[in-house]
């Protein structure tokens, strides 16, 4: 039952639709549909004299920061939306109505407990930038150094979470009476979202999740990320590093500064594959608001990111899953795309395999190997959902995020350079994943892991054998008893003598192999050795 709040939410979100002028959508949904006479007799008068993607606009930033994030998700896709409204859109990006600065201060003094002038040298009272969670402010530290200091909104808490409400009701609803609600998981879908956009409110998870990003491509020369100062940094206030760079929706700066457009496309998605697949740690709200260029050397122009709020990671499996999916569509496998839904239980397990590569076949073999330009994104993710309509394909509420990062990553490259080759570019990163996942290296490595628990099997093995001969000849083990006790300590003494016969076949396998090429023998014999002694490795886990 949805609290009294909740349905006052619902109404204020109706409400709005009304007085924007945009009441349409009221009418071609079921919520609430039978009061809808009421939200005309209320004291608004219907403006519709601005364009509608101004009152689009406006109308999101009256309901909040979860409504603003959907609409700057949205801006990013110019091929869904006309040129009009997807201008407007991008104003929420970082163009939302600031809070008054006496509110920043106020909040930065309690954080520290001092007050601002103690701890910067100066502090910019005009935003440099005010988004729907946070606005951020130029400042000079005590020791010379430039930064942003990033402050959530008063009040945003609350609001968030009265909308996380309304959500949940309405998820609930299609849960319960959609016919398409059981496969696609609304619920679930919520409680991802929300676990994401309430960390999202902590900055000091923000600073942490921005650091462990710059570790990761520190010394790269396709990405930047700012430094953080730590000992400025509170749960509602972020302190880093500022950079200066073009926004990367200001094309015209870029051409102007004769950026290599193709070189920064294809950089994107190299980076975004890179932190999917080898780092598992990805930047997740990559909406234009959020991206710059670094155009010193505009034949290799570098990117700087901000706002690491939210970040997303995946299982090895869905890792493993998403990689195979992907080189298989490269190859034009269908058959191994179909499989894999089944094999991974996305798909009722009496799918027939072939009916599923044929629907498959249908949807990706038209945009094979096209540049972006050629497209159409939104007829391609109808088909799609048809597909998933037939087939009974289930929602993955862990990917969520990931869809919503391509999403982005699809409509930035589409407004950077068209003619991108999505899938050429991404091809050479994934192969490049699956040959370090499974391949030579990968054997060596699970090897290299393991030689400490080989050594330590190798050594305890005479005392533990010599320990068992001296109780069973007094009499102390009797092997034929039947206690539940006794059956798994003899279930577990032989799971450890199958480990040890393994793990000293493996050792043996890897030393011979070593003095095999120490000695110069035959390196086929040595490699083969190796292989022996990995697979040995395989046999010997639980």
């Amino acid at each position: 039952m949805a609290s009294r709040r909740t349905i006052f939410r619902m109404i204020t979100i109706q409400r709005a639709l009304v007085k924007y002028g945009l009441d349409d959508v009221i009418k071609q949904t079921h919520l609430l549909r039978p009061l809808r006479f009421l939200f005309y007799l209320m004291p608004y008068r219907r403006d519709t004299s601005a364009p509608i993607g101004e009152r689009l606009r406006l109308m999101l930033e009256e309901l909040g920061p979860i409504f603003v994030k959907f609409g700057q998700a949205l801006s990013t896709r110019r091929d869904l939306l006309p040129p009009d409204i997807a201008d407007e859109l991008a104003k929420l990006q970082d163009a939302v109505p600031p809070f008054p600065v006496e509110q920043a201060v106020a909040i930065i003094e309690g954080a520290y407990g001092e007050s601002v002038d103690s701890v910067f040298e100066r502090f910019d009272k005009e935003p440099l930038a005010a988004a729907s969670i946070a606005q951020v402010h130029t400042a000079k530290l005590k020791t010379g150094h430039e930064v942003i200091v990033k402050v959530l909104r008063p009040g945003v808490q609350n609001q968030i979470e009265g909308d996380l409400a309304v959500l949940r009701v309405i998820a609930g609803l299609a849960d319960r009476y959609w016919e398409h609600g059981k496969r696609l998981r609304p619920l679930e879908i919520v409680d991802e979202y929300e676990h994401t956009i309430l960390d999202e409110l902590d900055l000091m998870r923000e600073a942490a999740n921005t650091a462990q990003l710059k570790r990761n491509f520190q010394g790269s020369d396709m990405l930047y990320v700012p430094d953080i100062y730590w000992d400025c940094c509170r749960p509602e206030v972020l302190v880093q590093e500022r950079i200066y760079g073009t926004p990367i929706s200001d094309m015209n700066a870029l051409l102007e500064a004769g950026t290599d457009i193709q070189v920064l496309a294809e950089n994107g998605v190299e980076i975004f594959f890179t932190q999917v697949f080898r780092h598992n740690f990805f930047h997740a709200d990559m909406h234009p608001g959020n991206i710059f260029v670094i155009t010193s050397d505009p034949k290799r122009p570098k990117y700087a990111a901000v706002d690491f709020g939210i970040v997303g990671t995946l299982s090895p499996e869905d890792q493993r899953y998403l990689a195979e999916n992907f080189l298989a569509f490269f190859d034009r496998d269908y058959h191994r795309i179909a499989k894999l839904h089944l094999d991974s239980g996305w798909v009722p397990a009496e799918t027939r395999v072939d009916q599923l590569e044929t629907a498959i076949r249908t949807v990706c073999e038209p945009i094979f190997n096209k540049p972006l330009a050629e497209i159409s994104f939104a007829q391609l993710l109808m088909r799609l959902f048809r597909v998933a309509q037939r087939f009974d394909v289930e929602i993955q509420p862990q990917m969520i995020l990931l869809h919503k990062t391509l999403f982005n990553i699809e409509g930035l490259g589409r407004q950077l350079y068209p003619q991108l080759d999505l899938w050429k570019t991404a091809q050479p990163v994934l192969k490049h994943w699956m040959d370090e996942q499974v391949g030579g290296k990968a054997f060596l490595k699970d090897i290299r892991q393991n030689l400490p628990q080989m050594r330590d099997a190798l050594k305890e093995l005479p005392t533990i054998l010599r320990y068992l001969g001296e109780q069973a000849a007094e009499g102390h083990v009797n092997l034929n008893l039947k206690s539940s006790e006794l059956t798994e300590i003899k279930n577990l003494l032989a799971e450890q003598q199958r480990q040890r016969r393994w793990l000293t076949a493996a050792a043996a396998a890897v030393v011979s192999g070593g003095l095999v090429l120490t000695f110069g023998a035959i390196p086929e014999l040595a490699w083969g050795l190796f292989a022996a002694g990995a697979l040995a490795v395989f046999a010997a886990r639980p």
